[in-house]
């Protein structure tokens, strides 16, 4: 453990922001999850799951969970599904 104060800080905001960034992920895998389910079903609203995905990996992008090459390798094969 850190006898420093602002290393004993710096410790709690890393411990936060981790715990940020993995709900943050987990959100993004979601959709993406719920969309390639109901692509692979047949289901009635796959546009809306398509967007949200996009949406949602768009987000990750913008926030820097994720580099926008890979958000827009992402959402390019998710196109390729829902055609």
């Amino acid at each position: 453990m850190p006898q420093i104060k602002s290393a004993i800080k710096r410790v709690k905001t890393q411990a936060n922001a981790n715990k940020r960034r993995a709900a943050q992920l987990s959100e993004l895998r979601t959709a993406v999850k719920k969309f390639k389910v109901a692509q692979a079903a047949g289901a009635e609203n796959p546009s809306d799951l398509h967007k949200a995905a996009a949406r949602a990996l768009d987000k990750a992008a913008s926030k820097g969970l994720i580099h926008k090459n890979k958000a827009n390798r992402d959402k390019s094969r998710l196109a390729k599904l829902a055609k």
